[in-house]
């Protein structure tokens, strides 16, 4: 009996082990698809951020993609400097992996958006995304999109039977807007893929409300950061050091709570279900009188001369706030143009085109919250497993739909990685 008791009592304690040291078999297998050297530096932070959580993940893939001049050679830059702090981190916990490791699964997605039937030919990292979804595994494969989703829309129209198999988690907004034509390939011919849609949600990882002490944006800097490790010296780069990170919290909302269940507190957010994706198509130029949602897919559809069959060579672009997006003939003397409003206000905007019939048409139009609004006859639906920003006004941060779901555990996580960078010094 006394044997039978301490055998009991081994278990036991193998048990509370497994528990609260998982073994790496049950960390999350990760791919991140990255538009870093593009529009917007934070990704650069962020990838600091998730490489100094690197023991915390399977890392099957980082992936260079639209929007912008972004390249692969950004994300090795990272890991060259991952590479001189390796040593320090390994020291605290054996898991790192090293950066050859990492170097030998970051491939080259897309270098441009798709056209507008939302996928084109495939990129390194699109075949790199269905290789690892197709590999044998109990587990899903996260697929952390921190820029345009046209590389994860291509593998899912070149591979429709991965779907099941991955988890994505998309900083939209953004995002969103340079990639309206890869997004709404997903959403109508993908009811069912596991999605997390965060268009605003994220930015409650830097909304910082002028906090006081050392975890403000410019505080932690200057606190945590500043001169610990290769990375450390680098993230200076960056916004001056003060943080972004937009992205960061796809990385928090994998290492804390329960990433199957998007609606629990979480440090990456907390999200409601998502059963309609806003869309509104208009036949005219529209005026500040039609009010769309927020984050909406808006489509103006045009007519023109017949070119004959539809092609994916851009023929006019939609110019607002000096930037501007491809539009495309579609057949039959039909051109289209989408856009994403990414923020709440009057929008203006002009075509320009060789073709006569359409160069210089121009309009304005009002995108008002809550996203996703009511259900509308142009709406993409049905959304099966969609999840997106919780349209609770308790829940803002300023205009910021469901920050607050991640700003109030901004102490916990970025003490959390306080720790680490503590490592490095």
């Amino acid at each position: 009996m006394k044997a039978l008791n301490l055998v009991l009592k081994a278990i036991a304690v193998l048990l509370l082990v497994a528990i609260y040291f998982p073994t790496s078999a049950a960390k999350p297998r990760v791919i991140v698809s990255t538009d870093i050297g593009g529009t917007d530096p934070d990704d650069f932070q962020s990838l600091i951020h998730y490489l100094m959580y690197a023991d915390k993940f399977q890392t099957e893939g980082l992936i260079s993609s639209p929007y912008g001049e972004g390249r692969k050679k950004h994300i090795l830059q990272i890991l060259d400097l991952y590479e001189q702090d390796y040593p320090k981190l390994k020291a605290h916990i054996k898991d790192f992996p090293s950066a050859d490791g990492l170097r030998a699964v970051t491939k080259q997605g897309a270098l441009d958006r798709a056209p507008g039937k939302g996928w084109s030919k495939p990129s390194e990292g699109s075949r790199w995304i269905i290789e690892c979804a197709r590999r044998k595994s109990s587990q899903p494969l996260w697929v952390l999109v921190w820029g345009g989703i046209d590389d994860l829309a291509q593998a899912l129209h070149d591979a429709p039977d991965i779907t099941d198999k991955l988890r994505v988690y998309f900083i939209a907004g953004p995002n969103k807007k340079w990639s309206a034509d890869a997004y709404q390939y997903v959403a109508q011919n993908f009811p069912n893929l596991w999605m997390i849609e965060a268009n605003s949600t994220y930015s409650g990882w830097f909304i910082d409300n002028n906090q006081e002490g050392d975890l403000g944006n410019e505080a932690f800097y200057e606190k945590f950061i500043r001169g610990n490790g290769a990375m450390g010296k680098d993230f200076g780069n960056y916004y001056k050091g003060s943080l972004k990170m937009g992205d960061s919290p796809t990385v928090t909302y994998l290492l804390q709570g329960d990433p199957e269940k998007p609606a629990n507190p979480n440090w990456g957010g907390s999200f409601v279900p998502l059963k309609h994706s806003s869309r509104r198509i208009f036949n005219r130029q529209t005026t500040l009188a039609d009010q769309v949602p927020v984050y909406a897919v808006v489509e103006w559809v045009m007519q023109g001369p017949d070119q004959g069959p539809a092609h994916d060579k851009p023929v006019l672009w939609l110019e607002t706030e000096n930037q501007k997006f491809e539009g495309y003939y579609e057949g039959n003397g039909k051109y289209r143009a989408r856009f994403v409003p990414k923020k709440v206000g009057e929008w203006s905007y002009v075509i320009t085109s060789p073709v006569t019939a359409i160069n210089g048409q121009k309009g304005q139009f009002t995108s008002v919250a809550p996203w996703p609004g009511a259900k509308h006859a142009d709406d993409i639906s049905p959304l099966n497993k969609w999840w997106s920003d919780n349209p609770d006004p308790a829940l803002f941060m300023g205009a910021s739909q469901g920050a607050l779901t991640v700003g109030r555990f901004r102490e916990a996580f970025l003490q959390d990685w306080a720790k680490r960078w503590a490592w490095l010094e």
